[in-house]
């Protein structure tokens, strides 16, 4: 089957995300166990998280629901309005991001749900500007945070207790 890799970064792209912004997501999230940890440590577990099939699957389904919400081509009004102001109570956003997180454990799904509820770095960047209604980013804020949560916990899995990678 296809890799759809560099197909998914380059979607990411478009919607203003980039690799080096997930992986500030996920330094943020170690950086109270390695204080000096650089992004740049974390790149190798962003790329092997979007290296998963299904991750892929999932970036593109997300931003596709995503672009066809924001350019209204969705067939059912309620459900248009309801992604176009990130209805709080719709959940399915976090349900696909839980799909990515399930792949890396639980300390996946914790990292995630703290920087859900965080919104940190380009993560905040994606839900204010779908809250401003210049984008629909219902979908794609909770994907980035369940990559960057990811590569958080394969980088904490991978950390051995003398401090020094695997």
């Amino acid at each position: 089957m296809e890799n759809f890799r560099d197909q998914c970064i380059d979607l990411l792209e478009t919607r203003g995300v980039t690799l080096e912004d997930i992986a500030e997501c996920a330094r943020y999230l170690q950086q109270d166990y390695h204080i000096d940890l650089k992004k740049e440590e974390l790149m190798d577990s962003v790329l092997s998280v979007i290296d998963k099939r299904e991750v892929q699957f999932a970036i593109m389904t997300a931003i596709e629901l995503d672009m066809l919400a924001e350019q209204r081509k969705m067939n059912n009004p309620k459900l248009q309005e309801l992604l176009l102001r990130d209805e709080g109570l719709y959940g399915v956003d976090e349900v696909i991001a839980y799909g990515i997180c399930n792949l890396y454990g639980s300390i996946a799904l914790t990292n995630f749900g703290f920087i859900d509820k965080n919104k940190y770095g380009v993560i905040d960047k994606l839900n204010r500007a779908g809250k401003n209604g210049d984008r629909c980013n219902t979908f794609i804020d909770d994907i980035v945070g369940a990559i960057a949560a990811s590569a958080a916990s394969r980088f904490a899995h991978r950390w051995t207790k003398k401090g020094e990678s695997k």
